[in-house]
């Protein structure tokens, strides 16, 4: 199974107010899905993990990093233009048609726009299934596959056919530093 998982270069939302020579890194929330991909490979359920971003060559570093953290191709879609959801969506659409993945995953949202709609916009698109706030991922089978959802007070353990489009969230099953990472991030969005 071929996973596409995409990522954002953003500036770094850690970096101090007062620091002029704010270095960008990969959208934590994308890392969090980037993550995911690796285990779902790890567990033998994935052959290729491929990260795609719509960027500049400013982007190359974050593009390093994603390869650093395993991914084993990332595609740059040069483009420096501020795109909106919508293009972002349509974009990835003409990709996902090109690398034909069995599954798509993405953060819950970007940092440094606070949108949340790529995805639900790129399912919609495709006219494939979606599942959002997905915190664990099992692929038991072919055809369908359990999703775990974070809700406020829960989880919530889900059947998605495949070929989903689903955004992660972090909550159950990171590693230590991505965990301290990811319950900043929650609580600096103010995030459930």
């Amino acid at each position: 199974m071929k996973v596409l998982v995409s990522f954002k270069s953003v500036p770094d939302p850690y970096a101090g107010l007062g620091d002029s020579a704010s270095k960008s890194v990969i959208n934590p929330f994308d890392e969090i899905a980037i993550e995911e991909a690796l285990r779902i490979r790890e567990r033998g359920e994935a052959t290729e993990i491929v990260g795609v971003t719509i960027a500049a060559t400013a982007a190359d570093e974050q593009i390093r990093a994603a390869l650093a953290m395993g991914v084993d191709r990332a595609i740059r879609i040069d483009d420096a233009r501020a795109l909106d959801p919508y293009a972002v969506a349509r974009i990835l659409r003409a990709l996902v048609a090109k690398e034909a993945p069995q599954i798509v995953l993405m953060g819950k949202q970007a940092v440094d726009d606070d949108s949340n709609q790529v995805g639900q916009m790129l399912a919609g698109l495709l006219g494939w299934p979606q599942a959002t706030f997905i915190s664990k991922i099992e692929c038991d089978s072919v055809s369908t596959s359990p999703w775990m959802r974070s809700m406020k007070s829960a989880m919530r353990s889900t059947m998605v056919s495949i070929s989903p489009i689903s955004t992660a969230v972090p909550v159950v099953r990171l590693g230590s530093g991505l965990r301290q990472r990811a319950a900043k991030m929650e609580k600096a969005c103010g995030s459930a």
